[in-house]
């Protein structure tokens, strides 16, 4: 496990929480409008901190943050995530994971031995446009919707999300979506912002007016659908 770095304090990562954010290296997918793209391409040029300092750090905050958020990268691909959760649960903190969901298999057994209480899973778009969103030639959609069948069971408390991006999403991606997580519990439209961090930078975020409209189509299946990240 390469931890390449943490947020000390965030109210966003996970909603309802105070919390912190911790990011691991490497990711098995290539999103171009991804924005931790030095992560995926070059986790070994990233810095390296150890456990000790993780949780140095918090024990110190034990009492002051409600949770911890693992992101990445994708956490999943990392053999040592559950012995890391695990020393994370016993300081007494909820924990939330941030997957793409191509790892089903990690995911649940995170779930049945009790080491995750919140998952956020990355819809990239409708199955059909997954190869463009992924970065991927072959995307493993068995994989990804294993991991949508399973968070729908409830055995966890989830949510979806996608980042929305001008000039990748149409809105058929959004009346697809939508009969794909029918009843699911949550999901969040999050408006793409451009960085210096973004793998393929030069993309561009849709209107208001125009996030609303997928948010409409999207909750003739799905009862709670809300955007994120418009000022």
């Amino acid at each position: 496990m390469r931890i390449c770095g943490y947020n000390k304090t965030t109210l966003l990562d996970y909603p309802g929480k105070v919390a912190a954010t911790i990011f691991l290296g490497s990711c098995n997918f290539r999103c171009p409008f991804c924005q931790n793209s030095s992560l995926v391409l070059h986790p070994a040029l990233q810095p390296d901190i150890s456990r000790e300092e993780i949780f140095a750090f918090l024990k110190k905050r034990q009492g002051i943050l409600d949770g911890v958020c693992i992101s990445g990268g994708e956490p999943t691909l990392s053999e040592d995530l559950p012995d890391f959760i695990r020393e994370i649960k016993a300081l007494g903190f909820a924990v939330k994971l941030d997957t793409n969901g191509s790892r089903p298999y990690m995911i649940r057994s995170l779930v049945k031995d009790g080491l995750v209480d919140k998952v956020a899973m990355d819809i990239k778009a409708c199955p059909d446009n997954y190869r463009a969103l992924s970065g991927l030639r072959y995307p493993d959609m068995d994989s990804i919707c294993e991991t949508v069948d399973f968070l729908m069971e409830g055995k966890v408390d989830y949510e979806f999300r996608t980042t929305v991006v001008k000039e990748l999403h149409t809105e058929k991606d959004f009346t697809e979506i939508g009969q794909w997580l029918k009843g699911a519990k949550a999901y969040f439209l999050q408006a793409y912002r451009d960085s210096d961090g973004v793998l393929q930078p030069g993309f561009g975020s849709y209107s208001m007016e125009k996030l609303l409209h997928f948010r409409d189509i999207l909750l003739e299946t799905i009862p709670l659908v809300e955007i994120r990240g418009i000022d």
